[in-house]
């Protein structure tokens, strides 16, 4: 069987680029990259690398894989995930992850939202800010988070995006429409423990793995008690790991099965297929909220770089190359391939 692998590179901004310094954040390093493909080489002989560039399609066409492994995350565009999977559909390669639809309305975090709303599956309320001035401070409940409409891997989360009251929220507002040249969307901030959650398989056949929970207190001080981009990417690293999760997450049997439930729900309502980690905060009642759902999730193999999808698979007794190669079944096993 010929299996390809998709994906885009992180690279470096040229100084001559007017771009948001996370631009690239959502990328993967090469030794991700390299993993991934080592892991499927091991079960299925040479893997056929594609970079997600302009060239991408014609390579796919010309070779012609029987199956294709994707974790590209697309570079332009507010529905720059589904860019892959829209061209193996039109090529009819079957590939692993979620369909373009799916990918694009979990990149759009308010159509996502309001789809789980549509569902009952309990999400904070929000405003979509496309412009300032909106009088939000009206509709919504301070404290708030505000955050890019289209972004992933904490891009645009800094630690001063939740706002307490006008002035900030207007301020913030801007800053998004400014540097990231599109809608913020503003959420009333849930102040409860938060937890991430992999899921794997399709159907009947869902797995949840072992909960992961961010225990924020490791955080220094005078950081705010969300993963952002400073605590995901600028505190958090590989030479200096914060003691940040937990996993499994200490928590009561009912609590785990709320936040399985609300999980599963998610994954179903948005019909996601062969993997998604998706985000869990509780409010002030304990009651499990959905943040965002993740349908490509990142899975950094080295333990040192704390990425929660590998973490929770390790807890399940998954080493890096079963969790590759579990997704990859996954959607072969949904194909018939």
């Amino acid at each position: 069987m010929k299996v390809a692998l998709t994906y885009n590179l992180k690279k470096e901004l040229g100084e001559a680029q007017i771009l948001p310094r996370d631009f690239y954040a959502e990328c993967d390093e090469p030794e991700t990259v390299y993993a991934v493909r080592d892991a499927l080489a091991g079960r299925h002989g040479d893997i056929l690398m594609v970079e997600a560039d302009e060239d991408a399609f014609e390579k796919l066409r010309r070779e012609r894989p029987d199956i294709v492994f994707n974790m590209a995350e697309g570079l332009w565009g507010e529905s720059r995930e589904s860019q892959i999977p829209a061209m193996l559909e039109m090529l009819r390669i079957p590939y692993t992850g979620s369909n373009p639809l799916t990918l694009g309305l979990c990149l759009n975090k308010a159509r996502a939202k309001e789809v789980l709303a549509y569902y009952g599956i309990p999400t904070a309320r929000f405003v979509v800010a496309r412009t300032n001035g909106l009088g939000i401070h009206r509709l919504l409940s301070f404290p708030m988070i505000v955050k890019p409409l289209f972004e992933g891997s904490s891009k645009g989360i800094k630690n001063d995006s939740i706002v307490s009251g006008p002035e900030e929220l207007e301020k913030k507002v801007a800053s998004v429409l400014e540097e990231y040249s599109q809608p913020a969307l503003v959420e009333e901030y849930l102040p409860g423990r938060e937890f991430t959650v992999a899921l794997m398989g399709n159907g009947g056949n869902i797995k949840v793995l072992p909960i992961v929970e961010i225990n924020y207190s490791a955080l220094p001080a005078g950081i705010n008690h969300i993963y952002s981009y400073e605590a995901k990417w600028v505190l958090d690293t590989p030479d200096a790991p914060l003691d940040i999760f937990s996993c499994p997450a200490d928590i009561p049997e009912r609590l785990k099965a709320a936040i399985e439930a609300v999980s599963r729900d998610a994954f179903t309502a948005l019909d996601v297929k062969d993997w998604c980690r998706i985000d869990v905060r509780l409010d002030t009642s304990g009651l499990p909220h959905v943040i965002e759902l993740n349908p490509l999730p990142g899975i950094l193999m080295d333990p040192k770089c704390n990425s929660c999808f590998p973490k929770a698979a390790r807890a399940a007794g998954m080493d890096f190359s079963a969790l590759v190669n579990g997704v990859l079944d996954a959607a072969r096993e949904r194909y018939g391939v």
